[in-house]
Formats: C-alpha cells, sequence, structure tokens
C-alpha cells in the first residue's frame, strides 16, 4: 500500500489550507482593491463572494467526481485548476477579470475540500480514533490558514503588493500535487450521474440570494430588483428539494438528512461559517478605516486569532475521539457566542486591548467545534460515500460564508463601518448564529462517539 496516513493528511491539509487561505486573504486587500480598481464596497465585496458562491455552488459536483472518478484523480486536477486561475488574478487588469478568475479559483477549490477529505476517510479506513485524529489537523491546517490570511496579506501588501497575495498559491500548489501523486492512494471509484438541473438550481439559489443582500445595503429591500432577487432565491431553492427528492442519483441525498447526526453537523457547519466570515470581513474593514490600521498592522492583529484556532484544533481532535462530538460542539458554540458578545463594546475609538479577549474566546470555540462537526458527519456516512457526504457540509458552510460576507458588505455600504447599532448587527448576528448552533447540537441526537 503506497499511502501513509501522515502523507495523505499532510497533503489533504495543503489542499484545504490553501482554499481557506484564499478567502481571507483578499480581506485585508480590499480597500487596497477599491482604491486601485476604483471600486466601491459593495463591488469589491464580490471578490469575496465570487470565489464563495462558486465553491459552494460546484462543492457537491466536485465530491460527486471525486466518488466518480476517484477522489486522488479530481484532487490533482483541483489543484492544477486552482493554480492557473490564480496566475489569472495576478495578472489581472480590471476588477471584472480579477472576480472571473476568482470564479475559476473557487471550482477549483470545490474539487479540493472533499476529496481531500475523501482521502483521509480512505486513509484512516474504519477507525474513528484515527480519523478523529486526522480531520483534527485536517481542520487545524484549513482553520490557521484562514486566520493568518491577513497576516500573509498584510505583509505582502506591504513588501510586494496586490499580485503577490494570488502568486503565493503557485509553489503551494506545485509541492501539493507531488505529495498527492507520492502518498495518496485512489479511491475506489463509484457510478454515478450528473445531476445538471440540480446543478443549476443550486447556483440559482445561491447567487439570487448573495445579489439580494448586497445590494439591499444601497438600494434598500424595497427595491424591486432586490425583491426579484430573493423571490427567486425562494423559488429555486424549492424547487432544489423537488427535484432532488425525484431523482434516483441525486446531487445532494437526501436521505442523508434522516440521520439526526448528519442534520445537526450541516447546522452547525452553517452556524459556524455564517458567523466567522461575515464577521472577519467587518473586521477587516474597521481595523483599516476606522482604527487606521495599515494593511500589515491588520494582519499582526491577527495573530493571536490565528494561534487560539491552530491550538483548538489540534486539541479537539483527541478530544472528540474520547468524548464523541456532541459535547465540544455544544462547548465550542457557546464558547464563541461569549466572544461574540465580548465585541459588542467596539466603536470608534475602542483601543485593540479591549477586544483581543474575544479575539482569542471566537477561535478557541469555533476551533473546539469545527472538528466534531466534520468528525461527526463522516462518521455517519459509509466510506464511498464521503466525497458527496462532505461536499454538502461544506456547500451549506461555504453558502453560509458567502450570505455572511454579503450582509456584512450590505452592513457597510448602507451605514458605513462603525454607525452604532447597524454597525453591531453584523455582529449580533453572528453571536446569534452560535447561539443557533449550540441549539441544534444540544437538541439532536448526535451519536454519542465517533463511528
Amino acid at each position: 500500500m503506497k499511502h501513509t496516513l501522515s502523507g495523505v493528511i499532510l497533503a489533504a491539509s495543503l489542499g484545504f489550507g490553501l482554499v481557506q487561505l484564499d478567502v481571507s486573504i483578499v480581506n485585508v486587500a480590499l480597500v487596497t482593491f477599491a482604491r486601485e480598481l476604483h471600486a466601491s464596497t459593495s463591488s469589491v465585496a464580490w471578490i469575496v463572494d465570487a470565489y464563495a458562491i462558486a465553491f459552494a455552488c460546484m462543492l457537491l459536483a466536485g465530491g460527486a467526481l471525486g466518488d466518480r472518478i476517484g477522489a486522488k484523480r479530481t484532487f490533482l486536477a483541483g489543484f492544477a485548476i486552482f493554480g492557473v486561475a490564480s496566475l489569472g488574478c495576478a495578472l489581472a487588469p480590471t476588477l471584472g477579470f480579477l472576480i472571473v478568475m476568482r470564479v475559476v479559483q473557487g471550482i477549483g477549490a470545490c474539487a479540493l475540500v472533499p476529496c481531500s477529505l475523501a482521502l483521509i476517510a480512505h486513509a484512516a479506513r474504519d477507525d474513528g480514533n484515527q480519523r478523529a485524529r486526522a480531520v483534527g489537523l485536517w481542520t487545524a491546517a484549513g482553520s490557521v490558514a484562514l486566520a493568518i490570511g491577513p497576516i500573509v496579506g498584510g505583509a505582502l501588501l506591504a513588501t510586494a503588493g496586490w499580485r503577490a497575495i494570488f502568486l503565493i498559491n503557485l509553489p503551494i500548489c506545485a509541492v501539493a500535487m507531488w505529495l498527492t501523486e507520492r502518498m495518496a492512494d485512489e479511491t475506489e471509484p463509484r457510478a454515478s450521474r450528473f445531476d445538471p438541473l440540480g446543478q443549476a438550481l443550486a447556483v440559482l439559489t445561491l447567487v439570487s440570494a448573495t445579489a439580494g443582500v448586497i445590494e439591499a445595503g444601497s438600494l434598500g429591500f424595497g427595491a424591486a430588483i432586490v425583491r426579484a432577487a430573493l423571490a427567486t432565491t425562494v423559488l429555486s431553492a424549492t424547487a432544489f428539494v423537488l427535484v432532488e427528492a425525484r431523482l434516483a442519483e441525486p446531487m445532494v441525498p437526501l436521505g442523508f438528512f434522516r440521520k439526526a447526526t448528519f442534520s445537526a453537523a450541516v447546522g452547525v457547519g452553517f452556524a459556524v461559517n455564517g458567523s466567522l466570515y461575515g464577521a472577519l470581513f467587518m473586521l477587516s474593514i474597521y481595523l483599516q478605516r476606522v482604527r487606521g490600521y495599515p494593511p500589515l498592522d491588520v494582519g499582526l492583529a491577527f495573530i493571536p486569532f490565528a494561534v487560539a484556532l491552530g491550538i483548538a484544533n489540534v486539541i479537539a481532535g483527541p478530544l472528540v475521539g474520547k468524548r464523541g462530538p456532541r459535547v465540544p460542539m455544544i462547548a465550542g458554540l457557546a464558547l464563541a457566542f461569549a466572544g461574540f458578545a465580548m465585541l459588542f463594546v467596539c466603536g470608534a475609538g475602542t483601543p485593540y486591548l479591549a477586544i483581543l479577549p474575544a479575539f482569542l474566546v471566537i477561535p478557541s470555540g469555533l476551533g473546539i467545534a469545527v472538528p466534531a462537526m466534520t468528525s461527526a458527519l463522516l462518521g455517519t456516512i459509509p466510506r464511498a460515500r464521503s466525497g458527496i457526504a462532505s461536499g454538502v457540509l461544506n456547500t451549506v458552510r461555504q453558502a453560509a460564508g458567502a450570505l455572511g460576507v454579503a450582509t456584512a458588505a450590505a452592513s457597510i455600504t448602507r451605514w458605513g463601518v462603525v454607525a452604532g447599532v447597524h454597525f453591531l448587527t453584523v455582529l449580533w448576528l453572528a453571536a446569534i448564529a452560535c447561539a443557533i448552533g449550540v441549539a441544534i447540537a444540544g437538541i439532536a441526537r448526535v451519536s454519542p462517539a465517533v463511528a
């Protein structure tokens, strides 16, 4: 057998880390993008959301493709697409071209995340403790990459300009592809059909929802185009469920949701990303526009966030292996709720030391909850379906992240970065999302041990 579990974890973690890095590395450059590409806040929000939407919309296809032709082949193809798109982003002459290349990046990313989990599940076999440890390390890599994105972005902006934040992806792709080829075994292909109607309805649902929320920031919810977008969201989402329920080979196997643990894990995933992505977007803008931090200082401000997140992820793996996923999910989300509540002190003159405790508590809580959530989900699904199952989870998470960023961008466009209760709305929503996640994990009959 060619693979070693540690080698597979490293390759898979590089894939997930790369995807997460490109979620947050652009946040610190948003003000620079707006200035150099002559764009508004709502326009530069699409640099974040074009990536997140393409990623979310195509994740299910990526997971299904990995199940059909093999996770290793799909994983390698994802790196190739991501690398080419990153080069395109670095060379982008206009905002429109940059947004298009971010869409292509998202398409590459959709192959990396579900297939990285499928490779881990395959390498760990049916050993629940090994899988929990591997998922903890995989999650730590992604979470730390998400948290250090502003740090890396700030350093590159200060020394090499905004194009460098995309060029850094190229050597990561090359190393990860080499590791994958050497360390990973191919998974057993499983026959499946492509679901073009379901895919189209998923894209329409998320694009219309995100566009409706973003445009509401400048036009208001009473505008005809905003109402049309939100109505389209409801209709297309309803049609999506009806279509999937009638297919023998649906893109989203609705039967998965009959498992309480699976449904709870997906609900917690929505809460985590919905709270985190919007808050990171808002806080990056806040530190630059209100507190006057240069990009490098914004990155340095997030160092405690990154460190706490990484430590929590590493601790979570063994904890989940011993205690099961339910208690860590509840405890982690409750801790994150408390951290978001600490940020309610933010104002135009709030010193960094006053928000530092929140920058430690929030990532500690989420860092415990996410590995528990992921291990719980993988433990309920046969190993042969791990690609599509992780695709479902991460589709929901990225959709929530896109909506979180859209909400933050709409708030900034309509009311400015700091304007009393309006600024706190994003933080309130983040805290409420965590509270809902606690309720979901508490009420659902989540398995007491990882399968």
